[in-house]
């Protein structure tokens, strides 16, 4: 691995705390210029924003430019789909301007797997410093500018941890989850090439179903901010139920709203792009609903 740097000039739809701070990731820390230090796969890396300008350097396993397009979904033109979904309706409109810089990013799908299943009635904070230790326990080490960084890790070198192991970690309850889906994935009961390969949403959903932890909102999550990329789907928590009561259905008693009824509008009003537009709504769940 070396260290690389690129400046990415005249990126539209970018920027760093839209990106790093609505939920998708838990890995990325602000510093104090601004920019974010960030791990995924072997790479350790430093973002920070000029102007329009995105300058990026650290450790890249691969070709920086490569790794970065792809990580960050460069290719997909963002100002299209909001063009798009600015046209639903004028709550679209004023959350796309609350949270103009959102890009999803392409996560690597065990990593996202274990991070939302930690993140079940959970918060952020302990969210990022369990999966911090988890990472310094069992994940491999990267040196960059006299600093230790930590892969999160594989199935393979989490084979042997036990879930007394996971509980001191300060997982709770997830404990068990974390350990069951771990060596399911190792048995192949679910084959993590094989499911990103299916076309079929329904048919992946289903089967992420299948592994401890993961319920319905937390199966959405993954086929959403993973290489899964599935864009389709529309991860409900009780703050999206409560900004699409507030925004649409407009339910006295926001408990009485159901899972189904905010798909149903999620799917009508937003189609194949319902999970972006689920990011943009939960800026305007920040700005008017805290």
């Amino acid at each position: 691995m070396t260290e690389q740097k690129i400046e990415l000039q005249k990126i539209d739809s970018f920027e760093l705390k839209d990106i790093f701070e609505c939920g998708q990731c838990f890995r990325w820390n602000r510093q104090e210029d601004g920019s974010y230090t960030g791990v995924f796969g072997e790479n350790v890396l430093n973002i920070k924003k000029e102007n329009k300008n995105i300058i990026i350097e650290g450790i890249c396993k691969n070709d920086i430019r490569k790794t970065v397009e792809e990580y960050f979904d460069l290719k997909r033109d963002y100002s299209d789909i909001k063009q798009t979904l600015e046209k639903v309706d004028i709550n679209m409109k004023n959350s796309i301007t609350l949270g103009q810089g959102i890009r999803i990013l392409n996560q690597d799908l065990w990593e996202t797997i274990l991070s939302f299943i930690i993140s079940a009635n959970n918060n952020i904070p302990r969210i990022k410093k369990i999966i911090e230790k988890i990472a310094k326990n069992y994940g491999s080490p990267i040196k960059w500018k006299q600093m230790l960084y930590y892969t999160f890790p594989t199935p393979e070198q989490l084979k042997d941890v036990t879930i007394k192991e996971y509980r001191d970690l300060g997982l709770g309850f997830r404990d068990k989850r974390i350990y069951e889906t771990t060596q399911n994935i190792l048995d192949k009961k679910l084959d993590l090439e094989e499911i990103q390969k299916n076309p079929n949403t329904l048919e992946v959903k289903q089967q992420l179903l299948t592994l401890s932890g993961v319920g319905p909102k937390v199966a959405d999550c993954i086929l959403l901010f993973s290489t899964l990329k599935r864009l389709e789907v529309f991860p409900i928590d009780v703050w999206v139920r409560r900004v699409m009561n507030h925004l649409y259905i407009k339910q006295p008693d926001e408990k009485k709203v159901s899972r189904k009824q905010i798909e149903q509008i999620a799917n009508e009003k937003f189609g194949n792009l319902a999970g972006i537009a689920q990011q943009y709504l939960f800026y305007n769940r920040k700005a008017h609903l805290k």
